[in-house]
């Protein structure tokens, strides 16, 4: 089922929750709402499954109108991020709530119903854990169990609110790669809510990243992260650095005396405009200080070395040059930083080998 939305906006009071968002998801798509604490990720889900209405606007299942279908109605599987099963209630029997709840005429039998929620519970893995109560499982299982829950009225649409947010690092990842099998085996239409980026673009086909109400990108993960379509979105995905600086012509100076050229092609018309630069710190090139090069002067302060990253942190040592507590961030492969025999306190060079430019308009 595709869903189509149509300048939706949702305000609370003062606080614009929404503002004018469009957007299509394809039928059989996983789709991932991203972005910080109070973008309106949560609400456009919540609109999406009829749990909130919007001001204005309009969602529409297949090109059927539904932004007054009661949410009974509009056949979606809900799936909050604190597991919200019965605790009175065994797994088998939580899983079978949503069928047993049907109206007579669409009810199927218990022996139908039986062979449903054994089939579902196969399916996520934990056909063993039947007879056990939610206080039984562990986060992660409690959380397949109410996927499993959601499936078993046969959903047209599954969603998904920061599934995984309330699980510990190594069983998220697990849970993701999990998620991303099942979806490629049932191709039901999914969108999912989450803050964390790193589940997005593994998860996700399309990531849709959303910044104070508004859209602000929409495209496949690679798409995304290769080409962020504005500073908010350069600066939410993956560690940043952010340079102050002058565009020219197609070039901006950054880092004072010994200034380190970017090339910008794109803005080639500009004309001694205030800019700035994102270079992510693998894409900084960190060698040792000789008088005269070209390059941001700076302390090596910190260095964490695990596995087989190095994650240097550095202070400009022309302050003047940088704002006040400016930390550069730089990343090695361990083996080169230890080659390099780099020690903290050690006064370096920097010079980012790709950039982001932006111009302020």
């Amino acid at each position: 089922m595709s869903i189509e939305i149509r300048n939706v906006h949702k305000q609370f009071g003062d606080f614009h929750a929404l503002r004018d968002v469009s957007l299509d998801i394809d039928s059989g798509e996983l789709v991932a709402l991203l972005g910080p604490s109070g973008c309106g990720k949560t609400t456009l889900l919540r609109i999406i499954a009829g749990l909130e209405t919007a001001d204005t606007g309009t969602i529409s299942f297949s090109g059927e109108d539904t932004t007054h279908v009661h949410v009974r109605e509009r056949q979606v599987g809900f799936v909050f991020q604190h597991y919200a099963l019965f605790r009175h209630m065994t797994v088998f029997e939580n899983v079978a709530f949503g069928l047993r709840m049907k109206p007579r005429s669409q009810r199927p039998s218990e022996t139908v119903i039986k062979q449903k929620v054994h089939d579902l519970l196969g399916l996520v893995q934990l056909d063993w854990l039947a007879d056990r109560y939610p206080s039984q499982l562990s986060g992660g299982q409690r959380q397949r169990i109410a996927l499993a829950r959601a499936l078993a009225v046969e959903p047209k649409v599954l969603l998904l609110d920061e599934p995984f947010g309330a699980l510990d690092a190594k069983v998220r990842k697990e849970l993701r790669r999990w998620l991303r099998r099942l979806h490629d085996d049932l191709h039901v239409t999914s969108i999912f809510v989450t803050h964390d980026q790193e589940e997005a673009l593994e998860v996700a086909d399309r990531v849709v990243l959303m910044n104070s109400g508004r859209v602000e990108q929409i495209g496949s993960p690679q798409q995304v992260w290769d080409h962020p379509a504005s500073p908010f979105v350069y600066g939410f995905l993956g560690d940043v650095n952010l340079f102050h600086g002058r565009a020219h012509e197609g070039e901006m100076l950054i880092g004072g005396d010994n200034a380190v050229s970017l090339n910008s092609p794109e803005h080639q018309h500009v004309q001694d405009s205030k800019a700035f630069a994102y270079v992510r710190p693998h894409d900084i090139e960190v060698k040792r200080y000789c008088s005269g090069d070209a390059g941001i002067k700076a302390k090596l302060t910190r260095a964490i070395v695990v596995g087989p990253i190095a994650r240097l942190e550095f202070e400009p040592v022309d302050h003047h040059d940088f704002a006040k507590d400016t930390v550069i961030e730089a990343q090695l492969s361990a083996h080169l930083f230890a080659e390099q025999q780099y020690k903290e306190g050690e006064i370096l060079v920097l010079t980012p080998r790709k950039a982001r430019i932006f111009v302020e308009s």
